[in-house]
């Protein structure tokens, strides 16, 4: 039986740059980064901010290009809760939650896959959440041309949860719209009772 292996690449040169700041970052907080708990850490966190960044040279529309199909469907699409992964570029700590994106296609549809993709390129970035809402509902409106496209992204900010205000049950809602979203007040009623309102109660 084959076993799993999850593998990663890097740029070495990088990771070890990266390295060299955390390990003087510890350093400076007066920690010893060389005492077993911490000897690896640098490498650690190095590879790990790789990974949350990842998306800072990835296109997002050529994801969304890939699986693009001719399709006569004019009925709105919606993938909900998509999770969301992101690095605040004010304080450098994670915000996090869900995503919800809906289009009206316009002869052309795409395969729902790649919905989550181009939320995770933009998100694999220092971001703000306006920023981020924004980028995605750009990338889908552009790339295919849809009748609307809506986004909604509902978030906590461990800037706000573990520093600052220290409001640990505060979620920040941002979201941007297109198209029939912006100008039908029952298509955009639809989406927010289907993306929101059957939120309601979720833990």
């Amino acid at each position: 039986m084959a076993i799993y292996e999850k593998k990663e690449s890097w740029d070495e040169k990088s990771i070890d740059q990266l390295a060299a700041y955390y390990r003087s970052m510890l350093d400076i907080v007066g920690e010893d980064p060389t005492r077993e708990g911490l000897a690896r850490t640098p490498e650690r966190a190095a590879k790990a901010l790789a990974v949350l960044t990842s998306g800072m040279g990835v296109d997002a529309a050529e994801i969304l290009k890939s699986a693009m199909f001719t399709e006569p469907s004019d009925e709105m699409v919606l993938v909900r809760d998509i999770e969301v992964y992101s690095l605040c570029e004010h304080h450098l700590l994670p915000f996090f939650g869900k995503a919800h994106v809906a289009y009206i296609p316009n002869g052309k549809i795409v395969g729902l896959s790649k919905i989550p993709r181009i939320v995770d390129a933009f998100s694999r970035r220092l971001q703000v959440q306006e920023r981020l809402t924004e980028q995605v509902r750009n990338c889908m409106q552009e790339t295919l041309g849809a009748k609307g496209v809506a986004v909604v992204i509902e978030a906590r900010h461990l800037c706000m949860q573990m520093r600052g205000v220290e409001k640990q049950n505060s979620i920040t809602t941002t979201s941007a719209f297109t198209g029939l979203f912006l100008t039908d007040p029952k298509t955009r009623k639809e989406f927010m009772q289907l993306a929101i309102g059957s939120g309601h109660g979720r833990s």
